[in-house]
């Protein structure tokens, strides 16, 4: 019943943003065929490949001509396609978005890919980490005088790709029922990432964010805005930026010294974090969460995945569930009237051939005549 109910993509598979983008729109309710090559297995079993929940799965040889014949009359009946191969691969197939736009020109074509469709990087390998290098992105992120830290795949893969790739679908979907036309989505982490520092260039620009690694007010170099390890070995987060905020961390920490009203004085950062990071120590991490948890100083622990689950307040939202004994996710964001079912566990590679070519009018004949063929 979600948002994007009635919605057929097809996703001729791949990895990390490719499936990550299926998944936010498979959430919202969109019917998708995940179409997978013929020989491709699983590398765990199917319930823990969490990014490909709530969609079937094909399996199909596009090598031959019958399987692109094939996909290019399922894409006569789809939304959307997306494909997360290097540029000209779905060319070479014969599944690019030239010859699919003239089967369906309503159709919304999604390319994912790291450095953009064209420019001199454009074919050459990459992952997440070397995306977000040439955007600036992890140059940014990091400590003051060491090298910068890989902030997991989440900026260049998820954030600046899977999602500006779903997001960019949706925006062509809804364009295509005013103007009964389709189009190509180029969606490239390069660019994505680059999007997700728009206000850190804008800081930069203004002169209120430098260069240099972590000794801005957000990338750890402000005592306010930080992590502290506690008595026990683990750790919080303070993220007291506005002045209020500021106030209610210098009661609760005892520092009501007037030196520490100097709250944005970069000089005097590095001492008062030294003497936070004295007084996060002295007591445990729940002791902390008695004290400052719930109230207005921006306070947080910092949970493990395993703990995060059991968090009251992810408890009381759902913010993850259990799909098939698989701790996950829950499908978000979330809607008042148009709800998202829960999400189906990650089909076995290839279950529902048979069953999706049939939903797209292939007969018992067509069918065999495939399979006699070894497409499927």
């Amino acid at each position: 019943m979600g948002p994007l109910r009635g919605v057929k993509v097809i996703e001729v598979g791949g990895i990390g943003p490719g499936p990550f983008c299926g998944m936010m729109l498979s959430d919202m309710g969109a019917e998708i065929v995940r179409i997978e090559r013929k020989g491709q297995f699983a590398a765990s079993e199917p319930k823990f490949e969490v990014l490909t929940r709530n969609r079937r799965s094909v399996q199909m040889d596009l090598r031959k001509a019958e399987g692109v014949k094939a996909v290019l009359r399922m894409v006569e009946q789809a939304d959307a396609l997306q494909e997360g191969f290097r540029p000209g691969v779905m060319e070479k197939l014969g599944l690019g978005p030239d010859e699919c736009l003239k089967r369906n020109p309503r159709l919304v074509y999604g390319r994912m890919t790291g450095w953009g469709q064209e420019g001199p990087l454009a074919k050459a390998a990459g992952h997440d980490i070397n995306y977000i290098s040439l955007s600036g992105a992890l140059h940014a992120i990091g400590r003051k005088g060491e090298r910068p830290v890989p902030p997991l795949n989440l900026v260049g893969d998820f954030g600046g790709g899977g999602m500006m790739l779903a997001f960019g679908i949706v925006c062509g979907l809804y364009e295509a029922r005013i103007s009964g036309k389709g189009q190509v989505v180029d969606a490239g982490m390069i660019d994505g990432s680059a999007a997700l520092m728009a206000m850190m260039y804008g800081f930069r620009a203004s002169g209120f964010w430098t260069d240099e690694r972590g000794v801005n007010m957000l990338d750890g170099g402000s005592h306010f805005y930080d992590t502290y390890e506690t008595a026990d070995g683990k750790y919080i987060s303070v993220g007291s930026i506005e002045p209020q905020f500021y106030a209610l961390l210098l009661k609760h920490t005892g520092l009501e010294e007037p030196d520490y009203q100097d709250q944005l004085n970069p000089a005097k950062w590095p001492a008062f974090k030294e003497r936070l990071t004295e007084i996060f120590k002295s007591k445990t991490r729940d002791e902390w969460c008695e004290i400052m948890e719930g109230t207005d100083v921006c306070f947080a622990p910092i949970l493990s995945l395993d703990e995060a689950k059991e968090h009251p307040q992810n408890r009381a939202r759902g913010t993850f569930i259990e799909v098939d004994g698989v701790l996950q996710p829950a499908p978000t964001p979330r809607f008042s009237r148009t709800k998202p079912e829960t999400p189906k566990p990650p089909p076995r590679i290839g279950a529902d051939t048979e069953d999706v070519l049939a939903d797209y009018g292939f007969g018992p004949d067509e069918i065999a005549s495939l399979k006699g063929a070894e497409v499927i």
